[in-house]
Formats: C-alpha cells, sequence, structure tokens
C-alpha cells in the first residue's frame, strides 16, 4: 500500500533571522510495507515537539556551530528529524507490532520509515495524556528537574531566577523551585506572561524584560538580596546582567541561549573578576549526560506531582503539519506558553 506523505525541509542553511519561507512542505510517495525480520518500521506521526535548539542544526556552517549543534547538521532539502510520538502502521521488527505507540526521533512528516535505534521506548497506556512525554515527562522536564536539582544544588529559601520562564522548561524550573521552597522570579516578554506566571504558576514576581531599558537595574529591584541561582535560557545581555547580582558561591545552570541562536552579535561578555572573586559556577549541560542516573527519581517525583495537581502543565499545540514552519519560529518570536507541540491528526486512532 502507498500513501502520499508529505514533510518538511529547510530550503537552505541561513545567518540571519529565520523566516517561515525558509521551510518548504514536500511530498513523496511512501510505501506502507517492510520486509519481515528487517529493521524497518514505518510510523504515522501523531505528535511532533518543537525545540529551539534544532535552530543551530539548520544555520550556515561555523566551527562553533557544529560544536553546540546536539547532533548533526540538516541537510537543506531532507526531512527534519526530531522528537515524537507516533504509532507503528507496519514493523519487520519483532519486538513492535503494528498499533504500538512509540516515542522517538522522527522526521517532521505524516509517515516516516524509521530504525528501532531511533525510538527511546515504546509508550504502554498512562494515567497521563500522550503529549506529556514530549513535555513534563520528556527530555524537557527531565531538563528542567536534573539543571535545577543536580546543577544548582538548590537550598531552600534561597533566590532563583528564571529566564524564558514561559517556556517549556523555564515554566518547569520555577514550579521545581517553589515546590522545593525557594523564592522565585521569572522574565518574560509580555505582560500577560507576567500574569500567567504568578497567577497560574505561583512564581513569587515576574517581569517583561522589553519594557527595562537596564537589566541590571531590574534585577536589583527584584532581588535586593541577590540572586543565589540562576537558570538561564537564553544567554546574552541577560547573563551579563545575572552575574553583577549573583551572591557569593551562586549557581548558574546554562540551558539554552535563544537570544544568541538567533544574533550572534549578542553573545554574552562576562565580567570574569565578578565570577572570580564571587566564586560563581557557570556549567552548561545536556540532559542525555545526566539521565541515565536520574531518569527514575525524576519520573517519581514528577508523577507524584501531576497527581496531586501540585505541578501545572502548560501545553501549546498546533493543529497540522503546515503549522509546523509557523510553530517553530514562533519559538524565537516569544509566541507560545508553554510546551510547544504539533498535532498531526485530529484523533489518536
Amino acid at each position: 500500500m502507498e500513501v502520499s506523505n508529505k514533510y518538511i525541509v529547510i530550503k537552505h542553511h541561513f545567518e540571519d533571522v529565520l523566516k517561515e519561507s525558509d521551510f518548504e512542505i514536500k511530498t513523496e510517495t511512501l510505501d506502507l510495507s517492510v520486509e519481515e525480520g528487517s529493521d524497518d518500521m514505518i510510523v504515522k506521526n501523531l505528535y511532533i515537539s518543537i525545540d529551539p535548539f534544532q535552530i543551530n542544526r539548520m544555520k550556515s556552517f561555523s566551527a562553533s556551530q557544529d560544536v553546540i549543534s546536539y547532533s548533526t547538521r540538516i541537510t537543506p532539502g531532507t526531512a527534519i528529524d526530531g522528537p515524537g510520538i507516533g504509532k507503528v502502521v507496519a514493523s519487520g521488527n519483532n519486538k513492535f507490532v503494528k498499533g504500538d505507540l512509540v516515542l522517538g526521533v522522527f522526521t517532521w512528516a505524516e509517515y516516516c520509515l524509521v530504525k528501532e535505534r531511533t525510538i527511546m521506548r515504546k509508550l504502554e497506556p498512562s494515567e497521563f495524556p500522550l503529549t506529556y512525554h514530549l513535555g513534563v515527562l520528556g527530555l524537557g522536564g527531565m531538563t528542567a528537574y536534573v539543571g535545577f536539582f543536580e546543577l544548582c544544588k538548590p537550598k531552600r529559601g534561597e533566590k532563583v531566577f528564571v529566564s524564558a520562564a514561559c517556556g517549556s522548561i523555564g515554566s518547569l524550573v520555577g514550579q521545581y523551585a517553589k515546590l522545593f521552597g525557594c523564592y522565585v522570579v521569572g522574565c518574560v516578554g509580555s505582560q500577560n506572561k507576567v500574569a500567567f506566571l504568578k497567577d497560574k504558576l505561583g512564581f513569587d514576581d515576574a517581569f517583561n524584560y522589553k519594557e527595562e531599558i537596564d537589566q541590571s537595574s531590574t534585577l536589583r529591584r527584584y532581588f535586593s538580596e541577590g540572586i543565589d541561582i540562576y537558570f538561564d535560557n537564553v544567554g546574552g545581555k541577560m547573563l551579563e546582567a545575572v552575574i553583577d547580582n549573583m551572591n557569593t558561591f551562586g549557581r548558574v545552570a546554562v540551558c539554552g541561549a535563544t537570544s544568541e541562536y538567533i544574533d550572534i552579535r549578542k553573545r554574552a561578555s562576562l565580567d570574569l573578576v565578578n565570577v572570580i572573586y564571587k566564586r560563581i559556577t557557570i556549567q552548561g549541560f545536556l540532559t542525555p549526560d545526566l539521565m541515565i542516573h536520574h531518569f527514575q527519581n525524576f519520573m517519581i517525583k514528577t508523577s507524584n506531582y501531576l497527581r496531586t495537581g501540585e505541578l501545572q502543565v502548560t501545553e501549546d499545540i498546533s493543529l497540522g503539519i503546515k503549522s509546523i514552519p509557523s510553530a517553530f519560529v514562533g519559538l524565537f518570536n516569544g509566541s507560545n506558553i508553554g510546551k510547544k507541540i504539533v498535532k498531526l491528526v485530529e484523533e489518536e486512532e
């Protein structure tokens, strides 16, 4: 059996601001049959995770970008791959059968041909929605959990600052910090988001960085006694301002640098004298490096928080493969609140 299969590509590598027109929707004819006993499977994608780190795989070549790309660069004209949830519709692999729900690295497409090595795990029936496995119970949730607890090593009552605090990771970090007993302030890009953090997610305070001229003085208003922990999702000038306001032995977990992803001129220039004399720890990390040691604790604690309603899940879901380019570009315009996901089918079959 053959189907018409739509998939998303980039037209070219780029350096400047990413636009929806940099993407293209292509169509191919895909045979849904696979050879029995092979490693091949056909997966029908149900949900695609939209993640900002992917932008580094789409840029024009530079040595630094190759270091930070997280995985291989994307070739223009070929399907983009990333985390997703799908249903097996044909399998030559005896470990998976038709109808299995799987979490893995799949192409941004309606259907994709995959190998067992691209599947992270089979998803069994659960009390939680499927989409949680792409966010709060997936890599995003794990990133927030290990970045905060293992790198920042919080103490109750400490002062925590989170940038991009309405994003998929920042929104969880702030909630973990509050549940642990910290004072938490987040920065976002609109007043609606400020209200969301305070009223919905329970942050102690929040501010709109777009309305502030001097970020360092802004932070002094919200942290009169200094910052103990900074969970950094943006890099750039905000990181510089935080270093000015950190306490002695402060800790910075560098999770992302979205301001630098889209404008190389915004790279942070740190006051190293401050870093030295305040004995500040600044550490970047990739979640897979830490997952094997902390995944079980993360799943147990986070699942319990979800059951009790102490942890709020925020998802921003678009519908249809045609919405993928706008969903991805929107990450860098600040249009999303919470985890950005594209749902590819009207109903789960």
